[in-house]
């Protein structure tokens, strides 16, 4: 996912999209303490996705829209 697909997107669908990866990082978390996870490379993309929207949104919040 890239930061220039993210600014198109509202701010609804970013925050909704910011809840889905918590989840999903949150889902990793457990499979990978459980050790179903097979792959782990999951966690980090996960996290840089989440902290890419956590970025525009500030983005947006700061500029005012």
């Amino acid at each position: 996912m890239k930061a220039s697909e993210l600014k198109d997107l509202t701010l609804e669908e970013l925050r909704e999209k910011q809840r889905d990866l918590s989840q999903e990082l949150f889902n990793l978390r457990l499979q990978k303490a459980t050790g179903q996870l097979g792959n782990t490379a999951m966690i980090p993309k996960t996290k840089k996705d989440l902290a890419r929207v956590n970025t525009v949104i500030r983005e947006l919040e700061i500029s005012g829209s």
